[in-house]
């Protein structure tokens, strides 16, 4: 496969010329979706070639039996699937007795697909000639309405440009279906009825297990060079589709187009019984629209959000590129406005992983939709935690934690642990410390700190309760010790004191009784019915307090830094610029054993630790880890190049800043980790965001007061970005000779730029 092969362009994806090499990749990278839907970029017509079909529906998923050689206590029973839905997009194109299919024509030309993130649509356009020797064009474009969203929009045209043509289209809808990711090859789909009411079709359908009710649609209707055929279907039914089939003859050069709406009604949001009746006034509004008229409102949505979300970067295109694709992906995946939903870490692009929740959420996430949206959507984020600590308790319960202790999941869809690689599902712990960080990160952005007594402080008890439970006494250190777990860096796994996994634990346990200090003065209310709900008393703080002071972690004199865990020196230190470049990436080169006992780091491990509490250790000691543990680090993790870029950044190292940004924001578009084919990274996609906005704009936000300290890379003229703060607009313009501040609204703002303090006022702007 050609990985260099997506034009650069400022607002759009680009492809140019046809290689079924690439194509599953292309599906991938051109994937779409609104929030409540979304699919791969799988081709409407019939393709016998090599693709990896792809629908989804947000929310809607299947417990799938754990597959494992050797049952250990614990495990959890299924590994969640993101499923794929039936689907609603294809139309069979038939000329003259031959099917349109790309892998069998003798000729493709002009091949050129388009995702244009500013409008949020996807086309393609091709001349084809046949195995009969026909010629034709084809023009399709197609949306996952943002104003409409249970709605898509296909038109698709077909002329013929050689003869007369006999023409057979078949929209169709499918739920002969299966996952590319399945355990057993289960059956994840019942069927239970097939209905047709004139040009409309409806496939109701039920997961197994979890009974979730969908209903799949679609209306069509056809048109001659604009003006519409008046054609009738003939319906064919069988036990999982249904197709309409329209024939007609059109002279060469005469253009025929399908419109076809289509989309799912689910039973998340409407009553089970009445989901056809939902699919009917759905596709009302779409067809009483129109598709043009649709197209619009569907430009206009985006235009909003890009108004606030956009990044502009001047003089370099490939970075101008992939940031956007990285913010376009982000809001087709979450817009914020369901606190049932989350960001799965490969959205609607593919099934990988399984679950539609990590970590990633909190420890990435949240920072982008704080700052490009109002801050309910990240409160909605919080929110879906508060909404599992039952699961969280009884997830720790399973491991034989007590008395309210919670564990939350390493992976879920509903607050119950679905993951089932023990490595993971048991050691992964530093997952809980993310959760905290995130309800902290809320509050000192936003200034908002109502969440906590409402709901945060019992998620941040639970937590601590874990902690103080999960660390044991060594009575060799005389220091509490946390013994068998795996660190960020997945490459280490079933290791003693891992910094970042005590670092995170002693923070959580110190945080936590800070804020139940500041609600018994503050919120006395809330306070005693926190404590009271839960149980707490001074004994039981008294006792978390004592594991906080005196926990262990592991140090170098030698090198002087914090060791990632007990006997990481013992290994066989050899720096990833030593490493043959044929052993590439290491997790498909390498068994598992060997990457264990290597020096290698999938992704920061100390350095996001370091990231993340940043004001605990000087500028000397950030470089000094720097310096020591990036050279043994692969990045073979999405997550790993950002945090990587902020640091580089911090540290003034610009062209290794740089060099990391470009690695996170064109992970997908130049395939780095070479699996692209399987989907997106979309929860390492905020990372890029914060590469920019952290990373080059430095924004923090220091003694409560939003704070800059902009770089600019050389191969760059300029860049800019807008932040909500605590719903005041600022917008951020680097260039290489200054920083220009503006901010809209009616009030004033005091920032620090430099660590100075400068005012911003509204119609004004501020030159540094």
């Amino acid at each position: 496969m050609n990985k260099d092969y997506i034009k650069p362009n400022n607002w759009s994806i680009i492809e140019e010329g046809f290689d079924a090499e690439n194509v599953e990749a292309s599906e991938s990278i051109f994937s779409i979706g609104n929030g409540a839907m979304g699919q791969r970029a799988n081709f409407e017509e019939h393709y016998s070639g090599d693709t990896f079909q792809g629908s989804y529906i947000a929310g809607v998923y299947y417990p799938d039996k754990t597959r494992v050689g050797w049952w250990k206590n614990g495990y959890p029973e299924y590994f969640a699937k993101v499923l794929n839905a039936p689907s609603w997009i294809g139309i069979d194109i038939n000329i003259n007795n031959e099917q349109l299919d790309l892998f069998t024509c003798k000729k493709i030309e002009n091949f050129r697909r388009e995702l244009n993130m500013k409008e949020g649509w996807l086309s393609r356009n091709f001349k084809a000639t046949l195995q009969n020797n026909n010629e034709i064009q084809v023009e399709t474009k197609r949306f996952l309405s943002l104003g409409l969203d249970e709605i898509g929009a296909i038109e698709y045209s077909v002329t013929p440009l050689n003869s007369d043509a006999n023409l057979v289209i078949t929209p169709y809808i499918d739920a002969g279906i299966t996952n590319e990711d399945s355990n057993w090859d289960d059956k994840f789909w019942n069927i239970s009825n097939l209905a047709v009411e004139g040009h409309q079709a409806f496939i109701e359908a039920q997961t197994m297990k979890t009974n979730f009710h969908t209903c799949t649609f679609m209306e069509s209707e056809c048109f001659v060079n604009n003006q519409n055929a008046g054609l009738q279907p003939q319906v064919i039914k069988t036990d999982n589709k249904i197709s309409f089939i329209y024939k007609l003859s059109i002279k060469q050069n005469e253009t025929f187009t399908i419109n076809k709406f289509g989309g799912y009604t689910a039973g998340r949001n409407h009553e089970k019984t009445k989901l056809i009746e939902a699919a009917q006034n759905a596709l009302s509004q779409a067809t009483n629209l129109g598709f043009y008229k649709l197209l619009d409102m569907q430009k206009q949505s985006w235009s909003k959000i890009w108004e606030m979300a956009d990044i502009t970067i001047e003089g370099d295109v490939k970075a101008q590129q992939g940031i956007r694709f990285n913010i376009f992906h982000l809001n087709q995946t979450y817009l914020g406005t369901d606190s049932s939903l989350n960001i799965g870490p490969k959205g609607f692009t593919g099934e990988k992983y399984g679950g539609s929740t990590y970590w990633d959420t909190e420890a990435y996430c949240i920072p982008f939709y704080m700052a490009t949206k109002d801050q309910k959507v990240a409160r909605n984020l919080l929110k879906y935690r508060y909404n599992h600590l039952e699961k969280a308790i009884e997830n720790a319960e399973k491991l034989g934690f007590s008395g309210g202790a919670a564990l939350y999941p390493m992976v879920t869809m509903n607050g119950e642990e679905c993951h089932n690689e023990w490595e993971i599902t048991f050691e992964e712990i530093h997952r809980n410390g993310a959760i905290a960080f995130a309800i902290y990160n809320y509050h000192r952005y936003t200034g908002d700190y109502s969440y906590i007594p409402e709901k945060g402080m019992e998620v941040l008890i639970g937590i601590a309760r874990f902690w103080h439970q999960r660390a044991n006494l060594s009575t060799h250190k005389n220091k509490y010790v946390i013994l068998g777990v795996t660190g960020p860096n997945e490459y280490e796994n079933n290791v003693n004191n891992n910094w970042y996994t005590n670092y995170i634990a002693k923070w959580c346990i110190n945080y936590t009784i800070e804020n139940i200090e500041k609600i018994k003065s503050e919120y006395p209310k809330d306070y005693f019915r926190i404590t009271d709900k839960v149980n707490l008393d001074s004994k039981e703080i008294s006792a978390m307090k004592n594991v906080a002071n005196n926990m262990y972690f592991p140090y170098s004199e030698e090198h002087n830094v914090y060791l990632q865990q007990d006997g990481f020196l013992d290994k066989e230190l050899i720096t990833v610029a030593n490493l043959d470049k044929t052993q590439r990436p290491i997790n498909q080169k390498w068994s598992w054993d060997r990457i264990l006992r290597s020096p290698y780091i999938k992704q920061a491990d100390i350095l996001q630790g370091f990231y993340f509490f940043e004001d605990d250790f000087t500028q000397e000691e950030l470089e000094r880890h720097f310096d020591f543990y990036e050279p043994f680090t692969v990045h073979e993790s999405s997550l790993s190049p950002c945090v990587h870029s902020i640091q580089a950044a911090k540290l003034g190292r610009m062209d290794q800043a740089y060099t990391f940004y470009l690695r996170t924001s064109r992970l997908d578009l130049d395939d780095y980790n070479h699996e692209v084919h399987e989907g997106l990274h979309i929860t390492s996609m905020a990372g890029t965001w914060m590469s920019i906005v952290e990373g080059f704009g430095g924004m923090r936000v220091n003694n409560d007061k939003l704070s800059f300290e902009p770089r600019i890379p050389d191969q760059w003229k300029g860049y800019s970005f807008k932040v909500n703060f605590r719903n005041q607009i600022i917008t951020v313009n680097v260039s290489q000779q200054e920083t220009v501040f503006e901010i809209d609204g009616t009030k004033e703002l005091e920032i620090l730029v430099n660590g100075k303090p400068i005012t911003i006022t509204p119609n004004s702007v501020v030159n540094v």
